[in-house]
Order: structure tokens, then C-alpha cells, then sequence
């Protein structure tokens, strides 16, 4: 359901927004925010809320591994998008679950006109990576 008033996304994103994303804010259009569920410390899979702003999205990127890795995100609230390259772009909406196979361009981010959520895990893999590369042109997220 898509949620324009920040408040009342608030009170669905049940997870949480935590505080701004600053230290991959330059992979990002638009503000995004992080709340770590997990403490990598602690358990060897970090998961994370992670929320954007409507009209925020990624940079593609490619979550690279010699062997395995890749992405999970399960959707939790508001609307987004989500796509790989040479594809069409997929909604998201609260229960999809979304998983990227290793080595595959892709990016994912919030629709223009509302709030947006999802956990997103990195799948283990051998000698993963993650390759942030150009931004998602405003022409190609405004003719979605």
C-alpha cells in the first residue's frame, strides 16, 4: 500500500527507519535510512531494515562472488521497485521477497509517490563483493 505521509509509514514500517544511510548515501538518489536488525559481531548474516524516501533509489550494482552470494530483500512496508538489468522493472509491496543471484546488475528503490521498506540480507558466497556502479537515470525511473 502506497503511504506518501511520513508519520503513518512510520507507524506501518514495523522494523523501523533508523537513522540516515550517510555512509553509502553517495550509492543512493534521495535520502534512504538503515536500522541494523542484526550485530555482525554477533551472527554471521547481517540484516537490515532499510527505508527510502519516496522518489529514492539505488545506484545498479552487483553483488559479485566467485561462488554463491548475491541479495535477499523482503518487502515490509510502502512500495517500491526492484529491477535487473535488460528486464522490466517488478513492484514491491509488504510480503514480496525478492532474491538476486550473485553476479546479476540490478537496483531497487521506493516509488515516486510513496515511503518504502525492506530487509535486505547478502546471501554468503566465496570472496563476495559488492560493485556499486552508475546511477539509474531519472528518465529511466520517471517512464516506470
Amino acid at each position: 500500500m502506497k503511504e506518501l505521509n511520513e508519520q503513518v509509514f512510520d507507524s506501518l514500517n514495523v522494523f523501523g527507519k533508523g537513522m540516515p544511510n550517510e555512509a553509502f548515501a553517495k550509492y543512493f538518489i534521495g535520502n534512504s535510512y538503515l536500522n541494523p536488525l542484526t550485530n555482525p559481531k554477533e551472527c554471521p548474516i547481517f540484516l537490515a531494515n532499510v527505508t527510502f524516501e519516496p522518489g529514492c533509489r539505488n545506484n545498479w550494482h552487483i553483488h559479485n562472488a566467485k561462488e554463491g552470494g548475491g541479495q535477499i530483500l523482503i518487502c515490509t512496508a510502502g512500495e517500491g521497485w526492484y529491477q535487473e538489468e535488460g528486464k522490466p522493472a517488478q513492484s514491491l509491496t509488504p510480503g514480496t521477497v525478492v532474491v538476486i543471484k550473485g553476479g546479476i546488475k540490478h537496483w531497487h528503490g521506493a516509488k515516486k509517490d510513496s515511503w518504502f521498506s525492506h530487509i535486505a540480507f547478502d546471501i554468503p558466497g566465496v570472496d563476495s563483493s559488492n560493485q556499486w556502479l552508475e546511477e539509474l537515470s531519472d528518465e529511466e525511473y520517471n517512464n516506470l
